[in-house]
């Protein structure tokens, strides 16, 4: 099997991108898609996704992990594929899409900044001092000094596996506050189970956790080791957060064709 690929990536969070528009990808196994996840005997990358056609919508979104089983909303996945949309012809003021955690809204600025609305929170757990959050993914929060000397793959591996998460496992997010409305946020991501340099559903969970203004907007530049991001959002009251928008760059890296077997 032929499969023509795109290799997208946004602050180092990279992704194969499949056009699904005719359907000819509806079959991809869960091993195909770890196989050409896969860095070394693939083409590498923390997940893959299919744009699909769907009505009402300018396109479908689906996620699977690196490790080829379907995934929950990745922000810096939908904010690629949105650039994929515009590249192969879908020109859109305000894109509207349908991903597995619900519809969302994103564009592309004049500078090629990629904002993607991200889904309302409503609950926020705390356990020990850490923070529990679904931003479209579930995510677990630390704060911590010193987050670049951090062994984030071991630390983060424990909690993700640990008992408490063991049914469907947690991303890990390990942050470090450098100034009111800046941050630096290192993730553990289960389904790639390593670090990754980015992830935008961590970065969004880590950014409404250090909001600095009580109620109203906030905006939080986010540092990861692939680059910089920024959530924008409002704090309407304790635990409730609307209009999030994750924000930054996405780029395509190179396209091609690999041959799998059936």
């Amino acid at each position: 099997m032929k499969i023509q690929f795109y290799k997208y990536q946004g602050t180092g969070n990279d992704f194969i991108i499949l056009d699904n528009r005719d359907g000819k990808y509806h079959d991809l196994t869960n091993e195909q898609v770890k196989i050409v996840c896969d860095r070394r005997f693939g083409i590498g990358g923390d997940g893959l996704m299919l744009l699909n056609l769907r009505e009402g919508y300018d396109f479908e979104m689906i996620y699977y992990n690196a490790d080829g089983q379907e995934g929950s909303m990745c922000g810096n996945g939908g904010r690629c594929l949105v650039k994929f949309a515009y590249d192969i012809g879908i020109h859109r003021e305000m894109y509207r899409f349908l991903a597995t955690d619900g519809t969302h809204e994103a564009e592309i600025d004049p500078d090629g900044i990629v904002s993607l609305k991200m889904k309302d929170v409503h609950e926020i757990k705390v356990n020990h001092g850490d923070f529990i959050l679904d931003t479209g993914s579930p995510h677990y929060v630390k704060m911590i000094s010193n987050v670049m000397e951090y062994d984030v793959y071991k630390k983060g591996r424990e909690i993700r596996y640990s008992t408490a998460f063991a049914e469907q496992g947690i991303n890990v997010n390990y942050v470090e506050q450098t100034n009111d409305d800046e941050i630096i946020v290192r993730t553990y991501e289960r389904g790639v189970e390593a670090e990754t340099y980015s992830c935008g559903t961590g970065v969004t969970a880590a950014a409404l956790i250090c909001y600095h203004n009580e109620n109203g907007f906030n905006d939080v530049t986010v540092r990861t080791r692939g680059g910089k991001l920024s959530v924008e959002y409002d704090r309407i009251a304790e635990d409730h957060y609307e209009n999030i928008w994750l924000c930054g760059p996405a780029e395509k890296v190179f396209e091609g064709e690999i041959s799998i077997k059936n």
